[in-house]
């Protein structure tokens, strides 16, 4: 398995996906119920082989990921080759991003000298969407990008 096995919930959320995937496979229901009774781990291959290409169809798709901490923003735009990284850092500890104070004291800060901003570049490694499944693995989100472009524009300026 590549990525990780979906979570019940999201399992449950694409169940037609999952009988359509099933059918591609050429297994009926009845079979599939067969395959969890008799053969569990040919039922698990085949729940792993599906939440992989749930993973792949979303990783191919994400453009942009959020990664904020309590005094540290980063913000990624994943293109073909590469990611950009913007990333502001607070240079003080009693302010923290994650609440709606904090970034409200952000906004109000933002050209203070109590934030550093950062702006860089990284290749991916060999599998551009295993790097970007590992970043969301350990808390990054998919957006939208209203973040990131909003410092694109400040960076350029």
């Amino acid at each position: 398995m590549k990525y990780s096995r979906l979570t019940k919930e999201q399992f449950e959320e694409l169940h037609q996906e999952f009988i359509n995937f099933l059918a591609t496979q050429s297994i009926t229901a009845d079979e599939w119920e067969e395959l969890k009774k008799n053969k569990p781990e040919t039922a698990e291959q085949e729940l792993d082989v599906f939440s992989d290409l749930v993973w792949f169809g979303v990783l191919s798709k994400v453009e942009y990921l959020e990664h904020i901490s309590p005094n540290q923003l980063h913000l990624f735009r994943c293109k073909e080759k590469n990611m950009h990284l913007i990333a502001l850092k607070l240079k003080h500890d009693n302010v923290d991003l994650t609440t709606n104070d904090g970034f409200q004291w952000l906004r109000d800060n933002l050209l203070s000298d109590d934030i550093e901003f950062y702006n860089a570049k990284k290749d991916y490694s060999e599998d551009k969407h295993l790097d970007i499944f590992k970043m969301i693995q350990t808390g990054a989100n998919i957006t939208k990008g209203e973040l990131f472009q909003y410092f694109e524009k400040l960076i350029r300026q």
